[in-house]
This record gives structure tokens, sequence and C-alpha cells, in this order.
């Protein structure tokens, strides 16, 4: 798994840093040729923030920093050896394997509580939404606020092309996506989009409040989250029905 490759580079890290940090030998001109203190420095500080992001970007959460700490530093103290090894697993009192199915094991809880934890706040923001902005909903969940009806000119088909600007966020208030000018198929695109946009006439302005099982459910990419519900500002600028290419 990917999760675990990159846990695996950044422990590699580690090891090689206490594989490589013998005493210091050799004559001056050889001794020359190691990396300065200043690199030292700030390779050791790259390290400490290539492994923050391994735990940011993969979701980790909060963690015990001490036991973090602890695990480093058993790793910078540890006889040579491979991580596959018998003398990885004496030292460590764990086989490689099985370390990694709990760190996966780890993750996968994290994901099931923040995504079930986006479901809870994202109903209780549609709800609030809806009675604050005396907004309308569809049987399929969106809730949504018309700013603009706009023209009679609508989407009719999943196959009809708008052209859009767009912004959409969280329901914390944070941008993830943002566009002007851009055009694609009803049938392109999350099904959020192509119940809403059909809401709204040509020239006009809608606010979607798009529920997660209509939008990326849980599989959203990291910057989203699992199960997040969606908040987009659209201005609808043209739409274009769809066309049947006559057979020849």
């Amino acid at each position: 798994m990917k999760l675990v490759k990159i846990f695996a580079i950044a422990s590699a890290a580690v090891l090689v840093m206490a594989c490589n940090s013998p005493k210091v030998e050799g004559s001056k001109e050889v001794r020359d040729l190691l990396p300065t203190k200043g690199q030292v420095d700030s390779t050791s500080y790259l390290l400490g923030v290539n492994f923050g992001l391994v735990m940011t970007q993969n979701g980790f959460g909060e963690l015990n920093m001490a036991q973090v700490r602890k695990g480093m530093n058993d790793a910078l103290n540890a006889k040579e050896g491979q991580p596959m090894d018998s003398v990885f697993v004496k030292q460590f009192k764990i086989d490689p394997s099985e370390m990694n199915m709990i760190i996966n094991n780890f993750l996968q809880k994290r994901t099931a509580y923040e995504g079930a934890l986006n479901i809870e706040k994202g109903d209780a923001f549609r709800k609030d939404f809806y009675v604050k902005n005396n907004a309308d909903s569809t049987a399929s969940g969106i809730v949504y606020l018309i700013q603009d009806s706009g023209s009679d000119v609508r989407a009719l088909s999943d196959r009809d092309t708008v052209k859009v600007n767009y912004r959409g966020t969280l329901i914390n208030g944070k941008e993830f996506d943002k566009n002007e000018g851009i055009s694609f198929p009803l049938n392109r695109v999350i099904k959020g989009w192509t119940e809403g946009m059909k809401l709204v006439g040509e020239g006009g302005k809608i606010t979607l409040v798009i529920p997660a099982n209509l939008a990326y459910g849980e599989r959203g990419p990291r910057e989203i989250g699992a199960n997040s519900t969606l908040v987009f500002d659209v201005d609808l600028l043209e739409v274009h029905p769809f066309v049947e290419k006559e057979e020849k």
C-alpha cells in the first residue's frame, strides 16, 4: 500500500542516519569532503519536515510525540541491521509486516472517524443554511439558494454543457477550488453539480450545498476529506444543449 511505502521511506531515513553517523576518521583532506555543519543542520531539518509531512498528509492526526521521539531514538541507537532481518525484529520486538499492519489499521480508524464526523457536521450545516437563508432543497438532499434565477434557458439533459464561474469551499469556509469561464458537460461532474445546475437559468447565480453522497463521498481527496459536504457559489454564464451528431 502507498501509505506503508511512504512510512517505510521515512523510517529508512532514520535508519540511514544511524548507519551513516560513524566517528569521523581520515586525514584532513579526506575529512574536508564531508558535508559542512550548515549542510548537516539543513538536511536534519528537512528530514524532520519530510517526516512531519508524512504524518500530516496521510491523516495520522494527533500522535503521541514523546513516543515518536522514543521510536526515532531507538532507531538511531539500534545496532546495524536491515529492516527485514532478525536483528531488527529482535531489537524492536516486532516484525516489520506487523508494524505496517498496525499503522494501516490506525489510519483506517482515523479515516472512518473523520468520515463519520464530516457527515454529522455536513448534515448540521445544511440544516442551518436552509433555515438561516430561507433556502430550498431537493429530494436528494441538495440545499440551494438562488440569488438570480437567470433566463428561461436551462440545462435539461445530463449531456448538456454549461459554462460557469465558480468557487468551491468546505463548510468551514476554506476554498479548495475556483475557476472562471470553464465549460463542461453535466455528465462529467459530481452528481450534485449534474442536478444542481438544472435549478437555475442561463445568466443566473446559485449557491449549492451538496451532501457528501452527491459529491466525492468516502473517496474525497485529502484536501477535501472523506464524506465532506461542499459549498459552491456558481455564476451560470451559458447553457449549450446537447446536439446529436447526424449519421452520414
